[in-house]
């Protein structure tokens, strides 16, 4: 019974549990699990691991018969996952009572623990470990105890507890208290006098805390956050973690801005069997700058309802919302949206339905839009067509070599915009294709489609601006017929040292649709696609529906590739395409007739034959004005952990033009040895593990690493950055500090900056604000300097 000393030493250090909540305002909770419905319930409290026999080595082996047995020299003691070594173990069978002293050192599951005395009484589990040090193999963290004395089974108490991840005799930091009481059947310690030092500076404390001594959950007080940020001042979090149930979990952070005042950000999530979601407020009751009230909502919910004779639904709902226009401007952080001006909501519902004649699904949806208009002119926003509601049915499937899609919807279309036109729309989409191989091999496959768009519209006239009132019907069936065929060639061959395949890919898409006029029909859904190499091989060059290009055009393109033959990643691409126009197109995206014969080239290239590079390039060149119309070029240079730099190049004639540069990388020796070390150990790992490196082994610290990290957006059309993000982090082995500035336009002469500190104590948890979602965002290839997810403490209850 001696191995249950382990568990209850392993719970001396206050960080013995495991992480409850990320660091705020980025809280990333832990996994939910998802409920039962039958509550909570106690596990068996034996295991196999009680009947594992007793198996011990010594130099010299005595005692008396039902009396007493003594182990002497180089005692090895085991049992199940347990060994004790020792210089001497005394066993007392009357009492049965186990004294091992000299050296005494215990491993368990990664951990070790040694001092000069135990004591424990095997069956009872009471007695004393004098003098223990531990060290925990999960957080690469330990410390020291004056004493611990086993109560029982389940209950401990340790005096004079000290726990850290760095190296004696003057560790950084350390986390010591007066007293530890250890309960591990209730899952929880008390601790008395905690107190966090950071170079002998106390930078957390508490008379009396409580954590949990496993994976589980624990309600309680969050490391505090702090930030500054050029629109709220000063902000001070403290996040509180409440862990309600294992399926749900709730976090509330109170906050306080310097110039804006009490703040109040919370998030619930639930997990069920059949339902999941998550409901993000943040309310600012009494703005003192604006001198209003201030809240934003986030809500998202998902589920499935089964109980149905028609079959499983699965149906979600969608919230997004901010309390004024200017809000995205001064809580930039604290919208989810990638639009922040534009915020989606809707509600859905979907049904699969089986069908021999393929892949079957109904479904409505209602949709709104808030948009978040600015008072410029310049910066107005045209409020996209809300639907209320959207509903549908599709299908796709293939027999006897055919494939088809169809699809038939009815959308109601609003705005809150009077000037704009409204209505009700019911369209159908079909296409049907036979592929085949004129070889009778894939090399070569000529693929004819016909396709079918018809609309039928009833359309509402403005609220403003309009004399008659009157509402219009109308309606339009618009055919297509396309012809795809592409060729597949392949050939060995080689370069930089590696055994390549070459491919040479051909391509001919032809497609033809007549003109039908659409002038007079609204625009709810329909915008111009990307010119790229994906749509330069559709039929229609508008997304959604309500737009349909005619075309008699024929597209040409060759790519090739060359892919490694080991383990078929690509090295290198390079392609080309251009359409013809047989006729002149009249349904363009800016309306004006497009007359040229050919349209402008897309050039395609991309490698990584280099060790190290990544290089990517895709250029639009009008020939006929011998000029780039729009061009994007992307470099980045990663020859090992945390070394990376790329940079980007973006350019559309008389639109814009911007550089993009973003970085992480070592600016002292220490720093370059462990990126040095770190892709050596990575390298060793693939070897072993066939290219999946272990989170053990990905990287340790090395003294005194500097890196700095940062992007910068240069907007060469208004000669000005734009976007930058700027910062240095400092690796000394045992905590890392990050300190980050960030400053995001807002509009042309408006920006918000925001200055991120960051403390992380390897092995405990990280205090201050967060900057590693902005970091990952922002810098391509950016890795943190520990990837094997630093240990995070629990949250640490005050009663």
């Amino acid at each position: 019974m001696l191995h249950r000393a382990v568990v209850a030493i392993a719970a001396l250090a206050v960080c013995a549990g495991t992480a409850t909540a990320q660091d705020s305002p980025e809280i990333e909770g832990p996994g939910l699990r998802p409920g039962t419905g039958s509550g909570l319930r106690l596990l068996p409290r034996g295991s196999a691991e009680d009947d594992e026999p007793v198996v011990i080595e010594a130099d010299r082996l005595y005692g008396r018969p039902e009396r007493e047995s003594v182990a002497e020299g180089d005692v090895v003691f085991r049992r199940g996952p347990l060994l004790m070594k020792a210089d001497r173990v005394e066993y007392q069978v009357p009492t049965d009572t186990a004294r091992a002293t000299g050296n005494v050192e215990i491993t368990r599951n990664g951990n070790t623990f040694s001092g000069p005395e135990v004591e424990i009484g095997v069956q009872r589990f009471e007695g004393y470990f004098l003098s223990p040090s531990y060290y925990f193999g999960r957080t690469q963290a330990g410390g020291s105890a004056e004493r611990f004395d086993f109560l029982d089974e389940y209950r401990g108490v340790a005096t004079g507890a000290t726990y850290t991840s760095c190296p004696a005799p003057d560790p950084a930091w350390i986390l010591s208290t007066d007293r530890v009481m250890l309960d591990t059947a209730a899952d929880i310690g008390v601790a008395e006098g905690a107190v966090l030092r950071f170079y002998g500076v106390p930078i957390l404390a508490a008379p009396t805390l409580s954590f949990p001594l496993s994976d589980a959950r624990k309600s309680g007080w969050l490391p505090p956050s702090i930030g500054l940020d050029s629109k709220s001042g000063l902000e001070l979090s403290v996040p509180y973690y409440w862990n309600i149930a294992p399926n749900r979990d709730a976090t509330l952070m109170p906050t306080v801005m310097s110039r804006r005042g009490a703040a109040l950000d919370t998030e619930f999530r639930y997990l069920e069997p059949r339902y999941q979601g998550a409901a993000q407020v943040f309310m600012l009751p009494d703005d003192q700058v604006a001198n209003r009230s201030r809240w934003s909502l986030n809500l998202e919910h998902e589920a499935r309802w089964s109980g149905l004779r028609v079959g499983a639904v699965d149906y979600g709902a969608q919230v997004q919302r901010a309390s004024d226009d200017e809000y995205w401007k001064d809580f930039s952080s604290r919208l989810p949206s990638l639009t922040p001006r534009l915020l989606p909501s809707s509600a859905y519902a979907t049904r699969r339905i089986d069908s021999a004649y393929g892949d079957t699904v109904a479904y409505a949806q209602v949709q709104h839009w808030q948009v978040l208009q600015e008072r410029e002119p310049d910066a107005f926003i045209v409020a996209p067509y809300q639907r209320e509601p959207q509903v549908g049915l599709r299908q796709r499937g293939a027999a006897a070599g055919f494939e088809w899609r169809w699809e038939t919807e009815a959308n109601r279309f609003t705005n809150d915009d009077p000037t704009l036109v409204t209505g009700a729309r019911l369209h159908g989409l079909g296409t049907l294709a036979r592929p085949f191989w004129p070889l009778g091999v894939p090399g070569w496959t000529i693929t004819p489609r016909v396709s079918l768009n018809s609309a039928a519209y009833d359309i509402a006239p403005p609220r403003e601006g309009d004399a008659t009132g009157e509402r219009v019907s109308a309606s339009r069936t618009i055919p297509s017929l396309s012809l795809d065929s592409a060729w597949v060639f392949e050939r060995p061959t080689g370069a930089f040292g590696r055994d390549l395949t070459q491919t040479l890919e051909p391509r001919l898409f032809y497609v033809n649709t007549p003109y039908r006029d659409q002038s007079e029909l609204p625009n709810f859904d329909s915008a111009a696609n990307d010119f790229n190499f994906t749509s330069i091989y559709s039929d229609n060059v508008f997304s959604g529906i309500d737009r349909v290009s005619d075309a008699n055009q024929l597209t040409a393109g060759l790519t090739t590739r060359f892919l490694d033959r080991q383990t078929g990643a690509e090295a290198l691409r390079l392609g080309i395409a251009q359409r013809m126009l047989l006729r002149t197109q009249r349904i363009t995206p800016d309306g004006e007739p497009i007359t040229n014969r050919f349209s402008d080239f897309l050039l395609l290239g991309a490698t990584n034959l280099v060790p190290g590079w990544w290089l990517d390039a895709t250029v639009q060149y009008n020939s006929e004005t011998d000029r780039t119309a729009r061009s994007i070029v992307g470099a980045r240079y990663s020859p090992g952990p945390f070394r990376t730099i790329g940079a980007t190049y973006r350019y559309t004639r008389n639109a814009s033009e911007q550089v993009e540069v973003g970085w992480q990388w070592p600016i002292n020796d220490a720093a370059r040895q462990q990126a040095a070390a770190a892709l050596v150990r990575e390298s060793q790992a693939r070897d072993v593990l066939g290219g999946v490196p272990p989170r053990a082994v990905q990287t340790t610290g090395c003294v005194g690493a500097w890196y700095t990290v940062g992007r910068l957006n240069y907007s060469r059309r208004d000669s000005r950055i734009t976007d930058s993000l700027i910062g240095f982090e400092y690796d000394s082995g045992c905590w890392i500090g990050r300190v980050v500035a960030e400053r995001l336009s807002t509009g042309r002469s408006e920006a918000t900056t925001r200055l991120m500190f960051q403390l992380e104590l390897v092995g405990l948890s990280r205090l201050g604000s967060n900057p590693l979602g902005a970091l990952r965002d922002n810098i391509s290839g950016y890795r943190l300097l520990r990837d094997d997810e630093p240990f995070v403490a629990p949250a640490l209850a005050i009663p």
